[in-house]
């Protein structure tokens, strides 16, 4: 039997994935360009800092378009609900709060190391070590983090707009999971590399410096573990960039459950009115 639906819809159907595969490789391109410009002039930590940033609005931009190609139902459905949609309903349970509290940790370590960083270059820090003054460097001050300050005043309402956009748009719950976690795994991508980054600059440069003590602890406990779960979010967030597949949370199953079960009682109460009817007429 021949395929009948039209050309254009068979196109669409897999444009998304071609999108956000294609937003990564633009990404890796732009960023591999970036890193060859002005050299002599730019420093490599500012040019790590302009590489990671210019992959991460890519792999952004890619999944936006992703999901502006996505089919939507070419039918009306009806549907039913015990509550209004929210967006907290369609991010990863886990991960989603996880990414948030990193990226409002990410601004909290920019802005604090943008305030101890030097006023005149803005790229050391200073310290008092075994009683003289050391400089800390490279150190992530305005002259490195305003890039990534700039990634996030662009990508977090975007992606902010994305997520109120899918949560009340058409579409099965299952595919505006997908579509969720595929936006909130680019975001994550976004902010975990910067962290990431952020943070090796910090711990290298407190390493250096050969004062131990407080410098070494805080380095151990607080900045290793920190390299870490960036670490792991940035894994996590580059599969579900690939491959967004949601697994439904416990608390969807239950609304579910929910309206089955409502469902069921309604059932079975109108099943006893019409017997109870049918004996009245009998009598």
């Amino acid at each position: 039997m021949l395929d009948s639906a039209p050309l254009p819809y068979r196109l669409l159907e897999h444009a998304d994935h071609v999108a956000r595969w294609s937003g990564l490789a633009v990404g890796v391109i732009v960023a591999q360009a970036v890193s060859t410009l002005g050299d002599g002039d730019v420093e490599f930590e500012q040019r790590v800092i302009f590489c990671i940033t210019a992959f991460g609005l890519c792999a952004v931009a890619g999944v936006l378009l992703a999901d502006a190609l996505t089919l939507r139902p070419q039918e009306a459905v009806r549907t039913a609900s015990l509550a209004p949609r929210l967006v907290r309903d369609h991010v990863p349970p886990h991960m989603g709060p996880l990414i948030a509290l990193q990226g409002v940790s990410l601004v909290a370590l920019l802005v604090i190391t943008a305030a101890t960083a030097s006023v005149d270059t803005g790229k050391v820090a200073h310290i008092t070590c075994n009683g003289m003054r050391a400089s800390l460097g490279p150190w992530p001050g305005l002259y490195y983090s305003l890039p990534m300050f700039g990634a996030l005043a662009i990508a977090t309402p975007t992606c902010a707009w994305a997520l109120r956009r899918i949560a009340h748009g058409p579409g099965e719950d299952q595919q505006r999971r997908d579509r969720a976690w595929a936006v909130t795994g680019a975001w994550g991508l976004l902010v975990s590399s910067q962290q990431l980054y952020a943070v090796l600059m910090i711990s290298v440069a407190l390493t250096e410096t050969g004062c131990a003590g407080v410098v070494g602890a805080l380095t151990f406990w607080v900045f290793y573990p920190l390299a870490l779960l960036n670490l792991f979010t940035l894994v996590w967030s580059l599969v579900t960039v690939v491959a967004p597949r949601a697994v439904e949370d416990e608390r969807s199953l239950d609304d579910t459950a929910a309206f089955d079960e409502g469902a069921h009682l309604d059932d079975t109460a109108d099943l006893d009115d019409e017997r109870a009817t049918e004996g009245t007429l009998r009598r």
